[in-house]
């Protein structure tokens, strides 16, 4: 079974609540949180800062989006560990002790930090699902470099940056 970490703006996109998100990359936040509902398994840290920080962008009745009937169905199996893997990290100055000391990426937002110390820190080695922060795009390689492996669900959004 395939484990992903989830970053919050692909339930909101998935939701139809990021407005610089065209109907490609909602459909393809949509396809992707439909499959680990269907047969994936998500990984969230032990002390439930994701899962809260999910709370405080989407409505736990499952409604009206996509991304929100997500945040449901992670409530309600965050319980079987078939389903929801959860894994100790340890904050550390604003950050997490897991996540890269890498000059490479002192840059990286410091919210999507615990992201990437969920990921480390499973020994499934799940992918980072992102719809549309550019910060998983541009430091993408530098993440890469560390074992963190991104996912970026509308890359669409970033190719013009590329050049």
């Amino acid at each position: 079974m395939k484990a992903f970490v989830v970053d919050t703006n692909v339930l909101v996109t998935a939701s139809g609540r990021a407005e610089h998100a065209g109907p490609v990359c909602v459909l393809s936040c949509v396809k992707e949180l439909e499959e680990i509902t269907a047969s994936g398994r998500i990984v969230l840290d032990s002390e439930m800062l994701i899962l809260t920080e999910y709370r405080e962008n989407l409505s736990l009745a499952g409604q009206p989006g996509v991304g929100d009937a997500f945040l449901k169905w992670v409530w309600q199996y965050q319980s079987v560990a078939e389903r929801c893997e959860k894994v100790t990290i340890t904050p550390e100055n604003g950050s997490f002790k897991e996540f890269p000391a890498s000059p490479e990426l002192a840059g990286f937002h410091s919210d999507d930090r615990i992201y990437v110390a969920v990921a480390i820190a499973s020994p499934s080695r799940p992918k980072v699902l992102n719809a549309v922060d550019s910060d998983w795009w541009d430091y993408r390689h530098a993440l890469r470099k560390h074992g963190v492996r991104v996912k970026n669900l509308c890359p669409h959004q970033f190719a013009r940056q590329a050049h």
